[in-house]
């Protein structure tokens, strides 16, 4: 927990100051007994009105600056506790948008999510807690010791034997419920996962009870593991007043003994109480506050994580620039690729090439690996063994920004963001003309459809594009991808929700609009890809087959056979 710290360097003028209002707040507290003690021994026991007047008076400003003192501490501690909170997570959000897919699939989406808000939460309250009472309960604590061992040493001695034992209850108890917290966020995650897949998943399998009972049982795992933490904290509250209620009753007693024998005034016994009192109770703030330590460090420990892990993709030093040419060139040198690095790779030996104009089609079964050689292109993964080139340079030596921004890319999931279909647009390009915007949902036989809406492309789209259909949704998502002057396009089964004549209406309109980029399609239906000027068949992560449709109709079996189950065979010959 303590290695972020290192983010409140920015504020250490602030915590500085919130440290001086709470010295001067300590010393203001520990200042009334002594007074008070003034007003016994000189004042009441010797019906000195003007002396009780005096002290009365000093007691009433010392109450007013500890309260003017300790409200600036308090808004100055929260300043900085939620500043605090705002850069982590925006440092952890920073480095979350440069994870590549691996990292992603190694944290999993609903762990991040949690460390992203529920963790940075539960570090931003503690810090707070440390500015405020972590500080102030240790101060008081000392302070108050070292005042009674002035006013009476020998009582003193009480304080000495309680406060040891205090701290060793207090690491006993708290050292078990550290281990208990770690696993409490884990299980935390487990519920927020099966959250997210039963609110996004589909419910049309009926089976609500089956998912009801999956829910159940995470939330009792999380709540028995809670519930047990609790429960060790349970015990340190009335251990720790049982200790505090035999101190007072020592001081009580051994103090009453010293004034009997007129070694010790009344008032310095009543401000000895007092002290002691303060110690006590401030350690025991501190310590009941302590409880919430073991959950921030488990918080913290998983923020660290995030924020300790080494991307797996990264730019080059010495990175080369992309030749810009009209002309442009993508080879598949020999590539490799396993997404678990066990030896076994997913896909191996892919070569092949192509040029501006080009339209190159891959087609093959599920999980044969078409999917995986748009994400090599992107760079989302990095190839295992072989090169990719992009008009002759490794895109390895380039940059991600300069790599991604010469790609338009259309993933398997149509994805839209909350705003509007102009703002959906322009995330391919900001400076996106109405003409091109225009020009683009043309192409993606988007047109029609959108300018029929009341507010044609600034209609409203909701969150994940929940107001438009599945088919709609995938002429948007490839509309934004056209906006954008790319030198390749990439549509990853982008057509599967399209009627056969949008989709054959779609790629006539791309064969005709983009001439100057590569075209690569990843399609399931034959129909989708037999017009291409290249179609790659994939099987088990090899390359069976390139050709057109005509010559791999001949030449490749895998194909032939994906071919006789979708066509007829008038449609064959």
């Amino acid at each position: 927990m303590f290695s972020l710290f290192k983010y409140l360097k920015k504020y250490k003028f602030l915590i500085l100051l919130i440290f001086f209002l709470i010295f001067v707040q300590s010393m203001m507290e520990l200042l009334l007994p002594t007074i008070m003690s003034k007003v016994v021994d000189e004042g009441i026991l010797n019906s000195d009105m003007k002396i009780i007047s005096i002290q009365g008076l000093k007691m009433l400003g010392v109450v007013i600056v500890a309260i003017i003192v300790s409200l600036f501490s308090i808004l100055l501690s929260s300043v900085v506790s939620v500043k605090f909170g705002q850069e982590i997570r925006r440092r952890v959000f920073i480095k979350v948008q440069g994870f590549s897919s691996k990292e992603i699939d190694k944290f999993g989406v609903a762990s991040l999510i949690t460390r992203t808000t529920n963790d940075i939460t539960q570090v931003q309250n503690v810090t707070l807690l440390i500015l405020r009472m972590m500080i102030l309960g240790p101060m008081m604590a000392i302070g108050g010791l070292i005042v009674s061992m002035y006013k009476d040493i020998k009582l003193a001695t009480i304080l000495l034997i309680s406060i040891p034992i205090l701290l060793i209850v207090v690491f006993l108890i708290g050292s078990r419920a550290i281990k208990i917290f770690s696993k409490i966020q884990k299980k935390l995650d487990k519920v927020n996962l099966i959250s997210r897949e039963n609110l996004t998943g589909i419910r049309a399998f009926n089976k609500q009870k089956y998912e009801e009972k999956r829910f159940d049982d995470a939330n009792k795992d999380l709540t028995f593991s809670v519930s047990k933490a609790y429960r060790i904290f349970a015990k340190l509250i009335p251990i720790m007043f049982l200790i505090f209620y035999f101190n007072s009753l020592a001081v009580v007693w051994f103090g009453s003994h010293r004034v009997a024998d007129s070694t010790l005034m009344v008032g310095d016994l009543i401000a000895f109480i007092q002290y002691s009192n303060q110690i006590m109770i401030s350690l025991m703030m501190f310590f009941m506050l302590f409880g919430m330590i073991p959950k921030a460090i488990s918080s913290a420990k998983r923020i660290n994580e995030v924020l300790e892990t080494d991307f797996s993709i990264n730019d080059i030093e010495n990175v080369k620039k992309l030749i810009d040419s009209n002309e442009v060139t993508l080879k598949f040198d020999n590539v490799s690729f396993s997404y678990n690095n066990t030896g076994e790779y997913d896909l191996e030996n892919i070569n092949f090439e192509c040029k501006s104009g080009d339209t190159i089609a891959i087609i093959g079964g599920t999980g044969s690996g078409k999917s995986s050689i748009l994400n090599l292109i992107t760079r989302f993964y990095d190839v295992t063994k072989g090169r990719i080139l992009l008009n002759g340079v490794d895109i390895k030596d380039i940059t991600q920004k300069d790599l991604r921004d010469s790609i338009g890319y259309v993933p398997q999931k149509a994805v839209l963001f909350s705003g509007t279909i102009r703002s959906n647009l322009k995330y391919g390009d900001e400076s996106a003309t109405d003409e091109r915007m225009e020009r683009a949902l043309k192409i993606a036989q988007a047109y029609e459809f959108v300018s029929g809406l009341e507010d044609g492309i600034d209609s409203y789209v909701s969150q994940g594009g929940t107001n438009f259909s599945g088919g709609q949704k995938q002429r948007l998502s490839i509309s934004r991808a056209l906006v954008k002057d790319s030198k390749i396009y990439m549509f990853d089964d982008s057509f599967s929700a399209l009627d056969f004549k949008t989709d054959s209406k779609l790629r006539a309109a791309l064969k005709e609009n983009i001439k100057n980029a590569i075209v690569l399609i990843v399609g399931q239906r034959v129909t989708s890809v037999m017009h291409s000027d290249k179609i790659i068949v994939m099987d088990n992560g090899r390359i069976v087959g390139i050709g057109t449709h005509r010559e791999l109709l001949n030449n490749c079996e895998v194909y032939r056979e994906i071919a006789k189950s979708q066509l007829s065979e008038e449609e064959l010959s």
